[in-house]
């Protein structure tokens, strides 16, 4: 049998111009680096292949040159399909200059549209983006002026309404990575923080004629892996490219971590407690949140402070937390690791996390505030000519129990003190968050009360509810003035509650809150 084992050099002259291509990742864990590096520069130095088109499932990059970044070159795409581009500002850049075609759908729907497609499906059907930018009577996921095609449908079946996600015929090259590669091709994971599509995007290529290349760390024998570790069998592969172990990094920040990939699990009294600012207060009050047995997700940012405090307040063990990567229960890693999560109990493949939050088992998210109106609309999608791209926020924000936003009242220079436990603003930001109308709509308000959806608003100094009757004021921090601080910070009318509470003291203090008795006395 002739060797499967190639060299990155000649993988990527595979790759012809006008070709689909998927590429795997999330973040910066499990992307085929090294294909990617000499995709590039084969592009830069011979002017091929040109007018591919990119298609990606999670946040892949490092907001600076990785991942899918080297795709980012005039010529080199004519058209990208992805969830997130904001860890990609060479993509981010071609779209806002005009430069491709460019389309943003909720990850979820893509990660299972590389299961259906598999399958020879007729793509994804499903509720997830009605009423927010993915659904074609607002934007239909188009990005700029340049796109014009209609990718998704409205359809109704039974009298329900949903979309119809149908983005590409088929895919013509997968690049995927795992740590091994048996010379038959069969691909384990044992190093990898996250499994993610690997599996699905290669069925997927299989399915239509394509050819599959995995990038590895290493190579064994043939019939030598345990089966129940392979995660990618060799009849789906057709070429494996051992990878120069600096382009092979666990994630953007870390060469490997045994605790992220359950090789081992490392003390959590070694975690950091936040430091007392807005981040810890905001991440305080959502804590609150939290019930006995809950199994919650993160966004990145802001929210991934919960975590955090949770761990501090010694309720880690008692909740479970969710990344829409895969990883379940432990503590979610954060900045430019985000993703990966310290000792997991389990760690799903990408669609099949996103089945567990499309089924509803997901009791609370809590998920980044970039911009509210007065509808109770969410944007963290697009600010400008900046593309930021959804990821899961719209699977995850439309079909949790309840949701929490969390993030500052205002951005961009904010200032503040807390002093014999009140709050005080030094300095107010720039720029308000609550205004009147969002750039886009990443959260429908308007869905989330149709499905009577509980969903919080918590800020540093306020927190709000979405009721019947639109966004109401439910809580005010000590020491805040409340028109001062909190209604001449918004650009909309908005009820306050008759009934409005001084935010726990106990957020504001240094010490430890020691809320997990009341947390896991709730019913």
């Amino acid at each position: 049998m002739q060797s499967k084992i190639i060299s990155s050099g000649e993988a990527v002259k595979l790759v012809k111009s006008g070709d689909t291509i998927a590429v795997q990742a999330f973040v910066g864990m499990a992307h085929p680096e090294e294909l990617s590096i000499m995709l590039e520069k084969r592009f830069l130095e011979t002017g091929h292949p040109t007018d591919l088109t990119l298609f990606y499932s999670a946040g892949n990059g490092d907001g600076k040159d990785k991942c899918v970044n080297h795709y980012g070159h005039p010529g080199l795409l004519k058209r990208v399909i992805g969830s997130h581009y904001n860890l990609a500002p060479k993509l981010g850049k071609l779209i806002a200059e005009n430069q491709i075609e460019a389309y943003a759908m909720p990850q979820g729907a893509i990660t299972s549209f590389y299961r259906n497609m598999a399958g020879r499906k007729p793509g994804v059907i499903t509720h997830v983006g009605l009423k927010t930018f993915a659904d074609p009577r607002v934007e239909g996921g188009k990005l700029n002026s340049k796109t014009t095609e209609d990718l998704i449908k409205v359809i109704t079946i039974d009298g329900q309404e949903y979309l119809h996600y149908n983005p590409v015929k088929k895919f013509d090259v997968a690049f995927i990575r795992g740590t091994t590669a048996d010379t038959f091709g069969n691909i384990t994971m044992e190093k990898e923080a996250a499994l993610l599509e690997a599996f699905h995007i290669a069925q997927a290529t299989k399915a239509h004629g394509g050819i599959v290349i995995a990038q590895v760390e290493r190579v064994a024998a043939k019939g030598s892996l345990h089966p129940q570790h392979v995660k990618v069998p060799g009849v789906l592969v057709d070429h494996i490219v051992v990878a120069k172990p600096e382009y092979h990094w666990q994630n953007n920040e870390s060469f490997y971590d045994p605790s992220q990939s359950g090789e081992l699990r490392c003390p959590l009294e070694g975690i950091a407690a936040m430091e007392m600012n807005e981040r810890k207060i905001i991440a305080r009050r959502c804590a609150m949140e939290l019930t006995p047995d809950c199994v919650f997700n993160l966004g990145v940012g802001m929210p991934d402070g919960v975590a955090t405090v949770a761990n501090e307040e010694g309720l880690i063990d008692d909740i479970t937390l969710t990344v829409e990567s895969g990883p379940l229960g432990g503590i979610s890693a954060s900045g430019a690791n985000f993703g990966a999560s310290f000792n997991p109990l389990a760690i799903l493949e990408h669609p099949n996390m996103f089945d567990l939050y499309d089924s509803g088992r997901l009791d609370i998210a809590f998920l980044g505030l970039a911009q509210v109106d007065e509808e109770g609309n969410i944007n963290v999608s697009k600010f400008g000519p900046r593309i930021a791209g959804c990821g899961g926020f719209v699977n995850i924000s439309q079909n949790a129990k309840k949701v929490v936003f969390c993030g500052t009242l205002t951005a961009g220079g904010l200032k503040l003190a807390i002093e014999n436990g009140k709050l005080n603003i030094l300095q107010e930001g720039k720029s308000k968050k609550f205004i009147k109308k969002v750039e886009q709509i990443t959260f429908s308000g308007i869905y989330a009360r149709e499905m009577g959806q509980p969903v919080l608003y918590v800020t540093e100094r306020a927190v709000f509810e979405l009721t019947p009757e639109g966004m109401m004021i439910t809580e005010i921090a000590p020491g805040i003035n409340l028109e001062k601080d909190v209604l001449s910070q918004i650009e909309f009318p908005i009820k306050v509650s008759p009934n409005l509470k001084v935010m726990d003291a106990r957020i504001f203090a240094e010490k430890r809150m020691d809320i997990k008795e009341e947390i896991l006395a709730k019913q």
